[in-house]
């Protein structure tokens, strides 16, 4: 049988859309200016609708816009201009998108920070970024206090987790957080301002509309780089707004829209998968998110959910795994669930079928990444056959207006049926690395084919899976770990002479870092090295195995070390 190059073929995944999914979506983006007409749209539609929750507490859509305007309004007055980065690192919490929004209407672009980052990370993408405003939560200032001098940070606003929950029910929360808990680490930042003072503050100032394009800067979104620096991806308005459309018109009217859907809001709202489709995408469709801001206390996500019926839920393998491991969620009723939507990682066949005893729904794969703000692929929805279908372990196929392809090694388009590397183009795929062409150049042609660094493979039908990737990121718990920055940071060391990082597969968090390590000092144990290593990178990115070796490791004729031999 002769295969049949993908480029010789139409987008012949379009033959597994759904009836009424658009094979395009580029002439809905010409509808929206910038992100401000698609907040504004929304929030004003649904202005009576609850839009968040979070300890209980709701926020509707209404409140959203008005203390996002104050929000802005403040920004405004603090001397923050169009185009001026803030840096925005709080988990799940009402503060974030009200932060979030504000950023946006006063023209400024939003910076992602995980705000379990290290001050060794932080410092780097401050230093990168060039931000000078910092939102942060209270439980992490101490992290900015170590780092704030010498950067280019010039205000800092700090929330609480009472700050939007009522005076006494604040206080309360507050007083536990602080004292009894003991979660929030003393910390020092001169002039910082309290979240609740800059709202009060913005509420009598006055939002000036900045005017904004589609092709400006809307976010810079930092993921992991192969040098060991956190490469900040450059997502215009018009990228967003793209993937914001292609998602939703995945879903078409499905869901009906006069009936408010609440969704499980499990995924950190700063990472680029929650922020599309819970934060963004729900929000297009009147949706109600329940925040949720660890999601590994699975007790304390189930007394959450203990009295909350949910339509959808969004995660990754190890957070369904870790739910399904508990009781009390084994044996909800979940005949209100309609959606569940995985992402991040590969979802476990094994993990994917006890999801489908435990809840009767499938799991429906996509694929993304923060290259493409973020979704590519997925497989189709249809609610109405939903608990019938069954996971198929494949992520699906190219969403509308998105076009890929596969590349072998030599450069050639691969057959269908034969791997190579996925590349993608599309209104979705980012501008470019802040500040570094020569990376951008790397992954991004000159025709807007985006190079992943992933392998996968397409059949007849469209359909992807994922075999392989290509470089040697490895994967915890969705979250990109690179070998390089592990590298570098162990290096660091004195008693390091050689060190490689690779990944080891896990059952609970897909992979787990091992470091493979040539000793300079004979007395260096794996204790110190560890300490060190907590002092320097974020805790999923911690190896969790450390092999000692006494001979050199293996490497290429040109001194480059042979991860792959070491595995």
């Amino acid at each position: 049988m002769n295969a049949v190059s993908q480029e010789q073929t139409e987008r012949i995944w379009l033959n597994a859309y759904l009836p009424g999914v658009p094979t395009d979506i580029e002439a809905g983006i010409e509808d929206y200016p910038s992100l401000r007409e698609v907040f504004l749209e929304h929030l004003h539609k649904y202005r009576d609708r609850v839009a968040y929750v979070s300890i209980g507490t709701e926020m509707t859509y209404a409140a959203w816009q008005t203390q996002g305007i104050a929000f802005a309004a403040w920004l405004q007055a603090q001397g923050v201009r169009k185009g001026d980065r803030v840096a925005l690192m709080m988990p799940n919490c009402l503060q974030y998108p009200i932060c979030l929004l504000g950023t946006l209407l006063a023209g400024a672009v939003v910076v992602n920070v995980n705000p379990l980052y290290t001050s060794h990370e932080l410092k780097h993408l401050l230093k990168d970024s060039g931000a000078e405003t910092v939102v942060i939560f209270e439980n992490f200032a101490h992290t900015l206090e170590k780092v704030v001098a010498g950067s280019t940070v010039k205000r800092v606003v700090i929330a609480a987790i009472g700050d939007l929950l009522g005076t006494f029910k604040g206080a309360a929360m507050n007083f536990i957080l602080r004292r009894v808990q003991k979660q929030v680490p003393a910390f020092n930042l001169p002039g910082a301002v309290r979240f609740n003072t800059a709202l009060k503050q913005g509420r009598g100032q006055t939002h000036t509309p900045v005017p904004l394009a589609r092709e400006e800067l809307a976010f810079l979104q930092y993921t992991g780089g192969t040098t060991g620096d956190a490469k900040g991806v450059m997502l215009s308005h018009r990228n967003i707004i793209a993937n914001l459309l292609q998602a939703k018109a995945w879903v078409g009217d499905q869901l009906d829209q006069n009936q408010q859907e609440t969704n499980v809001t499990l995924l950190p709202l700063y990472h680029i998968f929650s922020l599309t489709v819970n934060c963004l995408m729900f929000m297009c469709l009147g949706g109600r998110n329940i925040l949720i801001a660890n999601p590994r206390d699975v007790k304390r996500v189930q007394m959450i959910l203990r009295k909350e019926r949910f339509n959808g839920i969004a995660g990754v393998n190890t957070l369904f795994n870790g739910l399904l491991e508990n009781a009390e969620f084994r044996a909800r009723d979940f005949s209100d669930l309609r959606l569940v939507i995985a992402g991040g990682m590969a979802t476990h066949t094994a993990v994917a079928k006890r999801w489908k005893e435990v809840t009767g729904l499938p799991i429906i794969e996509g694929y993304g990444l923060t290259e493409c703000s973020p979704v590519v692929s997925i497989s189709p929805i249809d609610i109405s056959r939903m608990r019938d279908m069954e996971f198929t372990g494949s992520i699906g196929v190219p969403l509308p207006s998105t076009w890929v392809r596969f590349i072998r090694e030599d450069g050639a388009v691969a057959d269908i049926g034969e791997p190579g590397e996925l590349q993608v183009r599309g209104p979705q795929v980012m501008q470019g690395y802040w500040k570094r062409p020569k990376e951008t150049a790397e992954v991004l042609d000159a025709e807007g084919w985006l190079s992943t660094g992933d392998i996968g493979v397409m059949n007849a039908q469209g359909f992807i899976r994922l075999v392989d990737r290509k470089k040697d990121m490895i994967l915890v718990s969705g979250f990109n770990v690179y070998p390089n920055e592990i590298e570098d940071v162990v290096a660091l060391h004195p008693g390091v002479a050689e060190v490689a990082a690779i990944g080891v597969e896990d059952g609970v968090t897909g992979e787990k870092v091992k470091i493979v390590v040539v000793r300079r000092d004979p007395n260096l144990t794996q204790e110190q090295l560890l300490a060190h290593c907590r002092e320097y990178l974020t805790g999923y990115k911690v190896p969790k195995f450390v092999e000692f070796r006494t001979e050199e490791l293996p490497k290429t004729t040109v001194g480059k070390v042979l991860r792959r031999a070491l595995r």
